[in-house]
């Protein structure tokens, strides 16, 4: 038997009451909480890590821009996108921050590998990519040994937005998705892939529940 990971698909929703919820979550958790994993797709924001550069934005236009509290440059988040928050508890894990970060980027090469395409990660750039081209972005926090914030993974969506900026600090940084990669045309087959693989390298069993975290109360 292992540990159980609750997993909870919050559908699309806006950034800042998803990020408050975790922000909630993390601080209300005991040392007996179980661990959970949110999925989202959020509406279009670009979202600046915690050392991030403004200048890093070029010109947003009418998207959002959000300073807030997870590593990482700049990046963008919108529809087609699969936005995963992994909510751990590292030390009872018996994980480290960089093995944490390297089992979730194998768990993205893993999850493309079902398509047949093969990915790999870049020295001093967390991330996975594929040809050189970014199609998953990692920007996580950890707090008294428990994350949250995680991992942007682009599955079906409109590129346009990453022109905007210099994606995750790098000017020039090509950024592409599954469905440019001969993919599916949409999370929803990508999902439950991503699920088990992420499962696997925490060595957690999966529970589905079907309430969503208050994130009215979280606003």
């Amino acid at each position: 038997m292992h540990p159980t990971m609750i997993v909870r698909d919050l559908g699309r929703q806006p950034y800042i009451p998803v990020w408050r919820a975790m922000q909630h979550f993390t601080d209300a958790r005991a040392a007996d909480t179980a661990d959970e994993l949110w999925l989202v797709e959020h509406d279009p924001v670009f979202t600046l890590g915690q050392a991030g550069r403004p200048e890093h934005v070029l010109l947003p236009g009418d998207i959002p821009v959000l300073h807030v509290d997870r590593g990482g440059q700049v990046t963008y988040h919108g529809p087609g996108q699969i936005v995963a928050y992994p909510l751990l508890d590292l030390r009872r894990l018996k994980i480290g921050v960089r093995e944490y970060i390297d089992r979730i980027e194998q768990a993205v090469i893993d999850t493309l590998e079902e398509w047949n395409i093969v990915a790999g990660r870049r020295d001093g750039a967390p991330g996975v990519y594929v040809a050189g081209a970014k199609v998953a972005a990692l920007g996580i926090r950890v707090r008294r040994g428990c994350t949250f914030h995680g991992l942007a993974f682009n599955i079906a969506m409109d590129l346009e937005p990453f022109r905007r900026i210099n994606p995750c600090g790098y000017q020039g940084l090509q950024v592409t998705s599954v469905a440019d990669l001969g993919g599916p045309s949409g999370p929803g087959p990508v999902k439950p892939v991503l699920l088990q693989r992420l499962a696997r390298q925490f060595g957690l069993d999966l529970q589905a529940a079907s309430d969503l975290p208050d994130l009215s109360a979280a606003a």
